[in-house]
């Protein structure tokens, strides 16, 4: 299966008897999958079957569905209501001819509440429901296209994380090759300290200094570390090639990865082995970063 990111925009339109509708999808990253829509009156029963589909092909993310739909004829007829123009015009002549006044203007009568009335537009049962079905398969292919959009961000989004791999890889075997970690270095600096203190006082056991020596360089050796940092190269690869819903599982790694290189860096006793440590850790923080956009 393909690597899929949780980010993406689709959208879909189209037209069926006097409507004219959109689809618009939008996806950004969450924990889990956050399906929210947002509909016009009258078409709340698209919203179950929008959302079986999405939690069909969707695990994670979160989608914004939004549903635009217009009539050719939604304007409705304009009409006068001649009974109630009569009456008003009824009472206007007998004002003027009690007070004098003028006889009122067209706008005027026409601003008067019940004088206009807009007639709505007639709703064919059988193309609603055609136009509905029109809707729903508009919705499918945009889900589709977000759902490819998503693949092929998934995909430029594995080969950086396989690059972080390599890097990581390539700086663990730096870390192994330190000539701090060398048998020789370690215990020729620990025979350096162990000299120092000796000319300091002549209360340190020499035996009992070589022994914590001996306990402080089985405590620096980073060998298991090491092994866990390869160990979690080879799983983290494994779930890059197998692709589909891995973004938990590559997150719960980068945390792995961020604890092994931790240890090495509190344990280590030498500059370059620091160093290396360190830039590992930056390389693991931006592939944490990156798999925080993987479905």
């Amino acid at each position: 299966m393909a690597l899929s990111s949780m980010t993406g925009f689709a959208r879909s339109h189209g037209n069926s008897g006097p409507y004219a509708f959109e689809w618009e999808l939008k996806s950004v990253n969450a924990k889990g999958l956050d399906f929210r829509m947002r509909l016009p009156s009258g078409w709340d029963e698209i919203e179950a079957l929008a959302r079986k589909r999405a939690s069909e092909l969707l695990s994670r993310g979160t989608v914004y569905a939004n549903l635009t739909v217009k009539r050719a004829d939604a304007a409705g007829a304009v009409r006068i209501n001649d009974d109630v123009l009569a009456a008003v015009l009824k009472v206007s002549a007998d004002l003027a001819a009690r007070t004098g006044a003028a006889p009122p203007s067209v706008d005027g009568l026409l601003g008067i509440k019940g004088v206009i009335e807009v007639a709505e537009p007639q709703t064919d049962e059988a193309e609603e429901q055609a136009a509905k079905q029109a809707v729903a398969a508009a919705f499918e292919q945009a889900l589709t296209a977000l759902i490819d959009m998503r693949k092929r961000e998934g995909a430029a989004l594995g080969d950086v994380l396989k690059q972080r791999m390599d890097e990581i890889e390539t700086l663990a075997k730096a870390a192994e090759s330190a000539p701090g970690r060398k048998p020789d270095a370690i215990k020729a600096k620990l025979a350096e300290q162990i000299a120092a203190l000796l000319e300091t006082s002549e209360r340190f056991d020499p035996d009992r200094l070589h022994q914590e020596a001996l306990l402080i360089a089985t405590k620096a050796d980073i060998r298991e570390e090491l092994d866990r940092i390869a160990s979690h190269v080879t799983q983290a690869r494994e779930l890059l090639t197998k692709g589909g819903s891995v973004g938990r599982r590559l997150d719960f790694l980068s945390q792995e990865f961020n604890r092994e290189v931790n240890t090495c860096c509190s344990k280590s006793n030498d500059l370059d082995l620091t160093n290396t440590g360190m830039q590992m850790k930056n390389v693991v923080e931006q592939f944490r970063e990156q798999v925080q956009n993987l479905e």
